[in-house]
């Protein structure tokens, strides 16, 4: 412990210029007030950059610190325990085993703070959302406006979109973690639309690429009405948009790095949408035997 604390109070008065950076994965859970964005942040086109650099603005308490160094030492004793037993935490038997996994219900407002909801506002449009308990909070609801106003600052061409994306998982000291769906092959969600489409969107980390994430996606046709509707998607329904084509391989391998899930609409339609949502779920469908929905080409078929 003595030479945690020499370690961190070095790391703190010695200040080195480029200190901060080599240090900061390892400190960030321990400082106060120094939360890092969870998604690639956006500067308006036009605006000033920020001049003051982020982590002169630490605020580093020493009591905070050991409260934190004693949690994040909890968790990781957790995750140690949890990987002995088996994916997960489950044994073996159990996994192999499993057809269906329910991944986010929406019953408090302790499952709301697992989503971040934005909208084009943040690049100076005038779309609005919201997020909030559905009745007797038996769901989420998703609900807005949507305005497809391009903002006149002389560089944005498109606007009018809205999304809600589910927070991604955090490890001990503030480790990337990921889900491991590969024992899936089917989204299994349960919602009530209004009649508009939706973008399902799922973010992996890419195994070859210098991109920060991968993004799949799959357009989900809401009925409108009064009646629920379960909506089972295939994995292999999903394409590859991040590159501007569908994926290359005919396997998914990309579901045992899953960082996070979404939704977002931006049909060009301005007017009020709403989205209420169930649950969210996994599911293992035998039946499905389909391993990827769309046409695959040669690259040099003439090389052989």
């Amino acid at each position: 412990m003595a030479l945690a604390v020499t370690w961190l109070k070095g790391a703190h008065l010695g200040g080195g210029c480029c200190r901060h950076k080599v240090l900061h994965p390892f400190l960030g859970p321990l400082l106060s007030h120094s939360v890092s964005k969870p998604y690639s942040s956006y500067r308006r086109p036009g605006s000033q950059p920020e001049k003051q650099l982020s982590w002169k603005n630490v605020d580093f308490s020493f009591k905070k610190g050991f409260d934190v160094l004693k949690t994040q030492l909890g968790m990781l004793k957790k995750e140690t325990e949890d990987y002995m037993v088996g994916p997960g935490g489950q044994p073996f038997d159990q996994y192999f085993l499993e057809q269906t996994k329910v991944l986010w219900e929406f019953r408090s407002q302790e499952d709301l703070r697992k989503w971040v909801i934005s909208s084009d506002v943040e690049i100076g449009g005038k779309s609005e959302v919201y997020l909030k308990m559905g009745r007797n909070n038996q769901a989420a609801m998703l609900y807005g406006t949507l305005n497809t106003e391009v903002p006149r600052d002389g560089e944005t061409k498109y606007s009018g979109y809205c999304s809600m994306r589910a927070k991604p998982l955090v490890g001990s000291f503030a480790r990337k973690k990921y889900y491991d769906w590969s024992n899936f092959n089917s989204l299994y969600l349960r919602v009530r639309g209004d009649g508009r489409p939706w973008m399902v969107n799922i973010y992996t980390d890419p195994y070859f690429s210098h991109q920060k994430d991968d993004l799949y996606n799959y357009f989900m046709f809401t009925r409108g009405g009064p009646y629920w509707e379960e909506i089972k998607i295939p994995f292999s329904k999903f394409f590859l948009s991040s590159r501007g084509r569908v994926q290359d391989d005919q396997h998914p391998l990309w579901l045992d790095k899953v960082s996070t899930l979404g939704f977002t609409i931006g049909d060009k339609v301005d007017g009020p949408f709403q989205l209420e949502i169930d649950f969210i779920g996994l599911l293992n469908d035998r039946a499905h035997t389909e391993e990827f929905a769309y046409e695959v080409y040669e690259k040099n078929p003439r090389g052989r």
